[in-house]
């Protein structure tokens, strides 16, 4: 009788020790300087803590809508793909079909501004430069919803200034090329780096009328309230509208590829955290109710099943 307890130590011994079978999948980011890289980093770093032999190879790209078109060429396994784009893909029923892997963060969008600026709303940036994103963005497409529902034509009431890298933005509000930098997301680095910015900055969000507005025009835009103290400078609580950045896959991902990566991501929830403040938002069980149940990976939805987060 003293044997079983050797045998069951020694199998469970065996067990922990047993190494999972070597998983590379290829991530697009975005360009250099926004949220998508920082965001692609922490993740690989946090998934590969906690399961070593999973690797998340991350690479730049133009952003979203480049990310999508990638996807359905195969060229990339997964993707993240800013809510914008990120839910039409979901919808589109023509053409290789994408599915959601995982949540990555509630994105409420904002404008920022030096804090000497005498923007105090959207509307006063008529006749302004901007800098809107990069030209394939999903924050670009969400900052010209919310500036005509502002009252604001996107082209012709403002000078809309498309980046050729999201981090290029803080410069040009910085040496006034740029009166105002549209972005989104807690976190981000462009409002980390013009809210550093000597003499501060100020964060301005849509009307409560213009809110409305933007919800009626776009499904995938949520209402959102960005927390007092967010930023450097912000007092206050800022109310927007925003959407869920979601990570994507291409067509065909095997399920359980997408079964051990989301895992992954729930046990590495702490640490990704601990790298990036949003990365709390990429609980699995917060995809339950941001994407319908057929559009997530069969992998995705059996973990979620598993859970107890399905809907």
């Amino acid at each position: 009788m003293r044997v079983k307890p050797v045998l069951v130590a020694l199998c469970l011994m065996l067990a922990s020790s047993a190494r999972a079978e070597p998983l590379r999948l290829v991530l697009g980011t975005a360009t250099p300087g926004g949220g998508f890289p920082a965001y692609g980093a922490a993740l690989a770093a946090s998934v590969r803590a906690v399961d070593p032999d999973l690797t998340l190879e991350t690479r730049a790209t133009g952003g979203s809508a480049e990310n999508v078109r990638l996807l359905r060429e195969g060229a990339l396994d997964l993707a993240l793909v800013q809510g914008e784009f990120a839910y039409d893909a979901l919808a589109a029923g023509d053409g290789p079909r994408l599915t959601a892997v995982a949540p990555m963060y509630a994105t409420p969008g904002l404008l920022v501004v030096a804090a000497a600026s005498p923007v105090r709303t959207l509307a006063d940036l008529a006749g302004m430069p901007v800098a809107l994103g990069t030209r394939n963005s999903g924050l670009t497409v969400m900052g010209r919803a919310v500036l005509a529902a502002s009252g604001l034509d996107p082209e012709r009431d403002i000078v809309p200034i498309l980046l050729e890298h999201a981090g290029d933005g803080p410069a040009m509000v910085a040496d006034g090329r740029a009166a105002a930098l549209w972005g989104g997301g807690i976190g981000w680095p462009g409002f980390a780096a013009v809210a550093a910015m000597p003499g501060g900055a100020r964060f301005v969000g849509p009307s409560p009328q213009a809110i409305d507005r933007a919800l009626a025009a776009r499904p995938s835009l949520r209402r959102m309230t960005v927390p007092a103290g967010s930023f450097r400078g912000q007092d206050s609580a800022i109310e927007t509208v925003g959407s869920w950045s979601l990570v994507l896959a291409r067509p065909g991902l095997d399920p359980e590829a997408a079964h051990r990566l989301i895992a992954a991501i729930g046990r590495a929830g702490a640490g990704l955290a601990g790298r990036l403040p949003q990365g709390r938002d990429s609980d699995p069980a917060n995809l339950a109710a941001t994407v319908p149940a057929g559009s997530l990976n069969p992998g995705t939805a059996r973990y979620l099943r598993e859970i107890g987060a399905a809907r």
